[in-house]
């Protein structure tokens, strides 16, 4: 059955599938009634309006508006226009426009709610602002086009607001008809035909209105010439409007009903303004009786949101909102078009039972590069009522239509031009309706339907195509489907134009080989791309315009050099698909060369390698035996990519990109040449990110060599692959491996085995890398029978190349154990390292130092040597031989440690004790460390260490006993020893006083002596008793200097207490206090010499406060003092003359004193 026979309606009848609010024509009328189908959405959409229209009859209201939101091509226009033929309930085709919805509405209630509506009197102004508005926009052109439409609704010539004024005149007066007659006759053509010229017709306008409106000449001519601008207000505008309806009855309704509203706002605040400010004055003015209709694709709430503008009033007046969704259009265009007879739905459910699988493999998309929306038929029922069209196309068709209006068609807002979605669905179900139940609608041929409103630039590019076609000038007749193909979907994000969704879209039959369609479309892609009409981006085709074309061929003319595609293949490779420069094999890292096409990618890192051979390479080749002697001769692993995959074109064609872009100065180009490049920089990327793809697929497929084998591995993941033949390789290449039975981590790991702790027999079967110490053993003979030395650096090198590939800490540790069982010496700048060093590991390990570490075989100590030194040890230590280990290592151990403990212990005894001379034994600590350090000068040889030892015992057990007395004193006779150190330096500071005691000079000689001695010890028993004696004597002395002092003080207390009297006694109490002072310290001095001292302070009180006294008792007099002791002084006198010359002496010294002054005292 041909498929222009399964539908119910004839789908070749004239469908008015462009609608223009323009368009009234009876017919159009008729059918846009008679066919407009109400959806569920638009049930609701009814409901909602007529309740709030129905309210604005019984009470005034503000909230007048409706706005009417949908995408391009979802029926907002028409629902527009069928609300304006329903409200304003002409009579068409002889009845009224409500009666045609009376079968449409199935709810009593909804109806009898549109009837009520339609009772009072409405005029409706529907019209499209665009068209109305005009190209030249300013903020007041909403309400200027509005002023036009409301005014030609009257008859006026609304575009002329001076015309408007004069029709309004006349009108008013009664004497239009009569000034048109006139004009007409004087003119030779009706008023009507002639308005939009006027200016031009002086002369018949001034006679027409002299004889109709009773005017002179000169006010007439006086009207025409005055050049002032009519001046138009929304104020002044709403007032006329509110005249009209007033004028027409309390009952009238004005409709402004406006198409397209949010495409000509856009971005514009001030037309939002001037929307807002218009409606908000008809509102409050109107009081619901006139309403303002608009639509637009944007949601009001989008549309507020314009340059961050408060334009929230004019959702209060837009109070009813109505929102178009895809469904609908779904749901209309499957009633109107697509109802199939009986005959047809029998068909065409047999045939989808029958081929429900093929159907749905072949309208299966590549689920990563389309959305989720994207599907076929969900069953038998979606398919009867869809086909011959998939649902996906509903949604897409959608997309494409408001994209193409974005960017392609000749004029953004003109809606006059364009198709909607229900004339683009008949059309290509018109142009399959003579093929049978099979055929499918591929989605290309929606392009015919809108090919009319295109840019001419866009049909150029696919007429040129149709045309080298024609002339089979490299393209096919098919290759322009594809193109046209290309274009609707080139600005759509729901799906992404690859070879698997194109050959969906483009799916035109049921049984179509899917597999074969696939490589048609392939080869239709080549061809395309070779001559320029579509770009490739990875795995994605884009749609070229002329400027496009131009600059993908500049580009295409662009040179590459191949070494630079090698390098970027190798920063994909060794960059993102293989990133580590070492291979993990177990605890294993082995470093590896990276390589491309026989280059090295950056510094040579190890002995193994991984080559990739690129289809660039000189030795690219299908055959096997050059790549296994290659992979055999340099122990490597070869990658040969496969060359199924084009990822060197890819790579080429991003690099041409950004070559080109690098030669531009972009900023500098128009702007729309800008995008283009722009557009072409996301394509580089996007053919650098499928090129990372197809290298990954071409590994994945291609030949792997190991060993001088080509391998097989099951396995597709890339990494998994390399991973298994670096395995196969690290095996073949590092054959010794296998000697370590047992891997360690680090320096405290190496400690342990150097210390015992859990040391197992490096000899016997306990230890797992006896195979590696074995080896290690032999490689130090043969070096030793060839005379040569042997470093540790040089054991690490050996053992971490081929055939071993061992760790360095794996090395450190084997050599470790052969150290800790007394096989192996490291020497280090000639001396022996003991397996107790702390750096140890760093000598075993550590770069800048393992050459300078030295491995060799140990030479054992005589047994007889080590038994004499155990002996000694023994005695010196004062422990059993027991205590002592028998063993190299473990002796020499306890000698260093023990050793340097004695000599650490005597040098913290010479830093605490000696600080200052005076103890004895200081040379003998000296001596101890003197001779620990000569023993511990030969702990780098262990047989020297031991034959030293035996060489010094007896010096050493000599040391031992006499550090034995020092240790004594400190600890026992010190206390006595620094007791008599003070009582000696105390006769020594206050010898003068015993000068003439035999006994005191006696004991402090004796004290002297023993202090003095190199070795007091025995004779410190006798210093308590020499230091009692001295004490003694001492304490007498001390009492009676103390009885002394005290009468001394008590003299000087009465002669101050005699002078002041009872007038004075102020002065003499302070006396007292000082001088009381004086006497506690007095009864508290345990020193001689501090009875001296205050000897001098007593006299010094003494003369101050006589002084004081003699002052006070006659303070008018110019007195001075002077001490007795100042006047006399000790003198040997033996005759009168001497006596003579003493008294003549005190004389001139009482004279001088008393010289100047009025009186001398002596006191």
């Amino acid at each position: 059955m041909l498929l222009k026979n399964i539908y119910k309606a004839d789908i070749d009848r004239n469908i008015n599938g462009v609608i223009k609010v323009g368009q009234d024509d009876e017919n159009s009328i008729i059918q846009e009634l008679s066919e407009y189908i109400i959806t569920k959405e638009l049930r609701r959409h009814f409901n909602t309006f007529l309740n709030n229209y129905e309210r604005s009859l019984e009470q005034p209201t503000d909230k007048i508006g409706v706005w009417i939101s949908g995408f391009f091509g979802s029926g907002k226009s028409h629902f527009l226009k069928i609300l304006s033929y329903l409200l304003s309930n002409k009579t068409v085709g002889g009845k009224k426009a409500v009666e045609y919805f009376a079968d449409k509405i199935d709810d009593p209630m909804m109806f009898a709610q549109l009837e009520n509506c339609v009772k009072v009197p409405t005029d409706t102004i529907l019209f499209n602002i665009d068209i109305k508005g005009g190209e030249d926009k300013n903020r007041t052109s909403i309400m200027r086009t509005f002023a036009r439409v409301f005014y030609e609704h009257q008859g006026f010539y609304g575009q002329n607001l001076k015309t408007v004024q004069f029709e309004k005149f006349i009108t008013k007066m009664g004497k239009a008809e009569k000034f048109k007659e006139r004009f007409a006759r004087i003119y030779g053509d009706t008023w009507e035909n002639a308005r939009s010229e006027f200016f031009f017709l002086e002369d018949e306008m001034v006679a027409a209105m002299c004889e109709s409106l009773g005017m002179s000449e000169t006010a007439a001519r006086n009207w025409f010439n005055n050049d002032n601008d009519v001046e138009l207000s929304i104020e002044s505008l709403v007032k006329d409007i509110k005249e009209y309806i007033d004028s027409k009855g309390k009952d009238y309704r004005l409709l402004f009903m406006v198409d397209e509203v949010g495409q000509y706002i856009g971005s514009d605040s001030d037309l939002m303004l001037n929307l807002q400010s218009l409606v908000e004055e008809i509102g409050t003015k109107c009081g619901g009786r006139v309403w303002v209709m608009v639509t637009s694709q944007e949601a009001i709430d989008s549309i507020i949101k314009i340059n961050g503008d408060d334009f929230s009033k004019i959702q209060g007046r837009f109070n009813t909102r109505l929102s178009l969704s895809s469904s609908s259009v779904d749901e209309i265009i499957k009633k109107r078009l697509l109802v199939k007879n009986e005959a047809g739905e029998r068909l065409i459910r047999a045939m989808y039972e029958k081929n429900a699988q093929a159907i749905k493999n072949l309208i299966s998309f590549d689920k990563n590069t389309t959305i989720s929306d994207m599907k076929g038929y969900s069953g038998e029922d979606e398919f009867a009522e869809s086909y011959p069209f998939v649902p996906y196309q509903f949604r897409l068709m959608q997309n494409v239509l408001s994209q193409v209006r974005k960017h392609g068609n000749t004029g953004k807002h003109e809606s006059e031009g364009e198709r909607s979605m229900l004339a683009g669905f008949q059309e290509a179900a018109q142009a399959i309706e003579d093929r049978d139940e099979y055929a499918l609608v591929p989605f290309y041929l929606f392009y015919n339907t809108m090919h009319s409103f295109l840019n001419s630039s866009i049909k150029r590019v696919i007429d040129r195509c149709e045309d080298a076609a024609n002339k089979n000038n490299g393209i096919e007749p098919y290759d322009v489907n594809i193109l046209k193909l290309l274009y609707l979907i080139r600005y759509v994000e729901d799906v992404k134009a690859n070879v698997e969704n194109i050959c969906v879209l483009m799916a035109d039959d049921i049984r179509t080989d899917k597999v074969s369609a696939r490589q048609d479309i392939q080869n239709s892609l080549d061809r395309l791309v070779s001559q320029n009409y579509v770009s490739r981006a990875g795995n994605t085709y884009t749609f070229l315009t002329d400027d496009e074309q131009d600059i993908a061929r500049e580009i295409r003319n662009t040179p590459v050099d191949s070494a630079d595609i090698t390098k970027a293949i190798s920063d994909i490779i060794f960059g993102k698909l293989f990133v580590s420069k070492k291979f993990k094999y177990g605890k294993y890292d082995f470093p590896f060369d990276q390589r491309i096409d026989e280059t090295v990618i950056g510094q040579p890192m190890g002995a193994i390698a991984l080559h990739f051979i690129t289809v660039a390479s000189e030795n690219y080749s299908p055959d096997d035996y050059g790549f296994k002697m290659m992979s055999g001769n340099r122990n490597e692993v070869l990658v040969v990519l496969s060359d199924s995959q084009p990822y060197f074109k890819e790579l080429e064609n991003a690099m041409q990109i950004r070559r080109y872009v690098k030669g531009r100065n972009v900023t500098q180009l128009p702007e729309m040449i800008q995008n283009i490049i722009r557009g072409r920089q996301q394509q580089a990327s996007a053919h650098e990110k499928r090129a990372a793809e197809l290298i990954e697929a071409a590994i994945s497929e291609g030949r792997i060599y190991v060993a001088g084998e080509r391998i097989t591995l099951k396995t597709a993941s890339v990494k998994d692959r390399i991973e298994r033949a670096m395995s196969m390789l690290v095996e073949n290449v590092y054959t010794g491996l296998g000697l370590i039975g047992k891997n360690f981590d680090g320096d405290a790991d190496i400690l342990k085995i150097l210390s015992g702790d859990g040391q197992t027999s490096i000899e016997g079967v306990g230890s797992p890398n006896s195979e590696a110490a074995k080896e290690i053993m032999q490689h130090l003979d043969n070096q030793k029978k060839r005379g040569l030395p042997t470093s540790m650096g040089d054991i690490q090198r050996r053992y971490s190349a081929m055939p071993y590939g061992w760790r360095e800490v794996d090395i450190a540790a084997v050599v470790a154990e052969l150290i800790a069982s007394q096989k192996l010496t490291l020497k280090y700048s000639g001396a022996v390292i003991q397996p107790s060093n702390k750096k140890m590991p760093d000598y075993l390990r550590r770069r800048n130092e393992v050459d300078k570490a030295m491995i060799s075989f140990r030479v054992a100590p005589p047994t007889a040597l080590i038994n004499k030194a155990r002996n000694f040890l023994s005695e010196y230590f004062d422990c059993t031989l027991g205590a002592v280990p028998d063993d190299e290592d473990g002796i020499i151990g306890y000698i260093i440690e023990k050793f340097e403990t004695v000599r650490d212990d005597l040098k913290k005894l010479i830093a605490k004790e000696y600080i200052s001379a005076g103890y004895p034994g200081k040379s003998v600590a000296e001596e101890g460390v003197k001779l620990c350090g000569e023993l511990l000068a030969q702990k780098n040889d262990n047989i020297s260490l031991l034959q030293k030892m035996v060489d010094m015992q007896d010096e050493l057990l000599d040391n031992a006993d006499d550090i034995a007395e020092v240790k004594e004193f400190f600890a026992e006779q010190r206390g006595k020893f620094d007791s008599a150190r003070v009582t000696a330096e105390q006769v020594k500071e206050e010898k003068v006083y015993f000068q003439t005691d035999d006994e005191v000079l006696s004991a402090a000689a004796a004290i002297r002596e023993i202090l003095e001695m190199k070795q007091p010890y025995r004779r410190i028993k006798e210093l308590p008793p020499l230091c009692q004696r001295i004490s003694d004597v001492y304490q007498r002395l001390l009492e009676c200097k103390r009885e002394e002092m005290i009468c001394e003080i008590n003299s000087a207390m009465a002669e101050i207490h005699e002078k002041a009297g009872i007038k004075q006694t102020d002065i003499s109490d302070r006396a007292d206090g000082a001088l009381t002072e004086k006497r506690r310290a007095a009864e508290k001095a345990e020193r001689l010499t501090t009875f001296d001292a205050m000897r001098i302070q007593i006299s010094d009180i003494r003369q101050q406060y006589m002084r004081k006294l003699m002052a006070a008792d006659k303070p008018e007099a110019n007195a001075v003092t002077m001490s007795r002791g100042a006047v006399c002084h000790s003198m040997k006198l033996q005759s009168e003359a001497d006596i003579d010359e003493y008294v003549a002496e005190i004389k001139k010294t009482l004279m001088e004193k008393l010289s100047g002054h009025d009186e001398l005292h002596i006191i």
